[in-house]
């Protein structure tokens, strides 16, 4: 249309679209037009004809977005010309991925996977512990879930190196969310029936998310809020392991600073120097050990086994000298022998449901971040895909199948690259494949069925230690500080989750964080950005004013560029921005006695979509430039775009020089025809 319909106005519209002679080109950016025009005459005469895109049904357009909503990676491509024998093995390898390498598995992959499943296994078993306690659960409950877990992920997972377990910032959203309403000294039956229901409806929610292919959802927690909340989730963690560092027998249970600060000066009396002088001790040991791992990362053992070596030290020197330690706490007696069935411990009836499916769903959230994050980082490391909704539904029913054998909330380690985590250690351990969870898991089985009783003796600060050595890598301010210097709306969204669990709660910061994206999301939505374009000179490509000091205005013309799809949320602010460059335009005309403005232009290039609203908004747009005596012409409209202006009849107004496939085209051929007014 457009430029065509001007040599052939006698015409009727639709007949000439849909003329066999009428043919269709794609839409080029800017840029790409035709940089070699140099005269307006010879231009003038390239002008490219503006088309329709071809027909589609209706059918066809729901079935291509419903595809790109819910099937963006195309997972059955690998279906595609294979026989159905051949599909039948597809389908169980992609069920069950442990298939598709296991009948390639080689004793050289079996050594490194040896290795790095007892490197993560000394780590693992110190840290289930003390991330047991971080949830207010029986120590025992994190070994546990350092058992089950891996075994289901080996089998349902698709990442070769990830590490899964408990985790501190979801033990700590659980031990606070139960404690809450039912406190785990008081009710301990109770409180433990609510963990495991949690972690039942957390696996049902993830699995859930990746069979209807809906992990689109936990986009909405953006990076920049995740750094603030876990950095605040840090800082909260470690606060709440002075108790155990300093001996502190009454705590308060809260987990904001205020409070935590309160009942650590107000409990100055109960401060026991012994457990001081040995848990800052152990701190120490444990924080030069990582030092030493980030700075010569050949030495990632040192930070993997200084925890257990702290564990076993700590418990030797606490029985050696039981009789002069008598007030340091200890874990006290673990029971041995494999994980006890649960399903008769689930919670399904009473006032409480409701707050183990909150419970469930928040942690399940967290969880799949952490997990998700972790697969994605390692497989873009070794250049190999994680399909993240099959991610989900193997966490998913990780924590379901958990969750029956005594088991809580469990994924893979949140990843930085100085982080003192299950999946870090196991990369640089030099994991091939996710089997060194296999491994990890018969280290575990063998703890659980004869060491039990050596860990009788260890003590709480050592734990304390072990969890604030976890944690420090959470603090990621590297990572706040280029937010800063790339995104200062990115640096709040990060500030306001920090802040907001710091000093109100962990609920809320998460819910600030969550909200924070959202009211970005929505800001970037209804406040699109416009910008005024110039011509760069000697060419026929326009870029912005601001952007660059050589482009020039063209006399006569406004060109606009909208950066974003027209829609309810935005057409009315779009209507007024626009008329307000216009109104802007005139009077820096006015004041630098320039030639008046005939014709303004906007670039369509970045306008994905348009709904019944932005139909609406380029009527009234088109009106109210008519009404000024000033021409609109749309360039570069996209297929759906256009088409749904044609569907509305809106098209018809243009049909006089009113639609281009560029804008050097439309200044061009608009310039050359005013010189024939008279």
């Amino acid at each position: 249309m457009g430029t065509s319909l001007n040599r052939v106005e006698e015409e009727d519209y639709s007949s000439y679209t849909n003329s066999s002679d009428f043919i269709s080109i794609s839409l080029e950016d800017n840029n790409n037009t035709t940089k070699t025009a140099t005269s307006t005459s010879k231009s003038s005469s390239e002008l490219h004809p503006v088309c329709l895109p071809p027909h589609v049904t209706t059918w066809q357009k729901l079935n291509h977005r419903l595809r790109e909503i819910f099937f963006p990676d195309d997972p059955l491509h690998i279906f595609k010309d294979q026989s159905w024998r051949r599909k039948l093995v597809l389908a169980f390898q992609y069920v069950f991925p442990i298939l598709r390498w296991a009948p390639h598995y080689s004793l050289s992959l079996f050594r490194s996977d040896l290795i790095a499943g007892l490197t993560i296994a000394s780590l693992a078993i110190p840290q289930g512990i003390s991330y047991a306690k971080l949830a207010n659960l029986q120590p025992i409950i994190g070994l546990y879930s350092s058992f089950v877990p891996p075994i289901v992920y080996s089998v349902l997972g698709s990442s070769r190196h990830i590490g899964i377990g408990p985790v501190s910032v979801a033990s700590l959203v659980m031990g606070t969310m139960l404690d809450g309403e039912v406190s785990h000294s008081n009710k301990k039956d109770l409180y433990l029936e609510l963990a495991f229901t949690s972690t039942l409806f957390a696996g049902l929610f993830q699995a859930s998310l990746g069979i209807f292919r809906l992990g689109f959802i936990i986009d909405f927690l953006s990076k920049a809020t995740l750094i603030g909340f876990m950095a605040g989730a840090a800082v909260i963690v470690s606060l709440q392991q002075l108790k155990g560092l300093l001996g502190i027998t009454h705590f308060t249970s809260d987990m904001e600073l205020i409070p935590v600060l309160e009942s650590v000066f107000n409990s100055i009396k109960e401060w026991k120097w012994e457990t001081i002088v040995m848990g800052f001790c152990f701190l120490i040991f444990l924080l030069v050990a990582r030092f030493i791992s980030t700075r010569k990362p050949r030495l990632f053992w040192v930070s993997a086994a200084a925890p257990l070596t702290s564990v076993i030290l700590s418990s030797l020197l606490i029985f050696l000298l039981k009789s002069k330690l008598k007030h340091v706490s200890i874990i006290g007696h673990l029971p041995k022998g494999v994980n006890p069935t649960s399903e008769n411990k689930l919670y399904f009836h009473g006032p409480h449901l409701q707050l183990a499916i909150k419970t469930g769903i928040i942690t399940g959230i967290l969880s799949l971040t952490e997990g998700i994050a972790v697969g994605r980082t390692f497989a873009s490391l070794h250049n190999y895909q994680v399909d993240g909704n099959k991610e989900m539904i193997a966490i998913g029913f990780m924590n379901i199948v958990g969750c029956c054998f005594s088991c809580y909330v469990t994924t893979g380690n949140y990843f930085f690259k100085w982080s003192f985590s299950r999946s870090a250690v196991n990369y640089n351990a030099g994991a091939k494949t996710i089997f060194s969870n296999i491994v990890m898991a018969a280290t575990v089985l063998v703890t659980l069925l004869f060491l039990m009783p050596l860990f009788h003796y260890t003590p709480d600060f050592v734990l304390a230690a072990i969890i604030i050595t976890a944690v420090v890598g959470l603090v990621d301010y590297k990572a706040a500080l280029r937010l800063w210097k790339l995104d200062k709306l990115d640096f709040v969204a990060c500030c306001c989750s920090f802040f907001g669990v710091l000093f109100i709660s962990v609920q809320i910061g998460l819910a600030i964080a969550v909200g924070v994206s959202v009211f970005k999301i929505i800001l970037h939505v209804t406040r699109p950005n416009t910008v005024v374009l110039g011509n760069i000179p000697g060419t026929q490509i326009f870029r912005s004013l601001n952007h660059y000091e050589n482009a020039t205005r063209v006399p006569s013309f406004l060109i606009l560029s909208i950066e974003s799809p027209i829609f309810f949320a935005n057409s009315l602010y779009l209507q007024e921005r626009i008329s307000r460059w216009v109104r802007g335009e005139e009077n820096r005309i006015r004041e630098n006695n320039e030639s008046a403005l005939k014709c303004v232009i906007l670039d369509m290039t970045a306008v994905t979509a348009i709904d019944t609203s932005g139909i609406d908004a380029i009527s009234e747009l088109k009106k109210n430039m008519d009404k000024r005596s000033l021409q609109l012409a749309l360039v570069n409209l996209v297929g759906t775009v256009m088409e749904k202006l044609h569907q509305s009849k809106t098209l018809d107004s243009f049909r006089s020089k009113g639609l281009y496939l560029t804008v050097g085209e439309a200044v061009d051929d608009l310039s050359s025809s005013w010189k024939h007014w008279p």
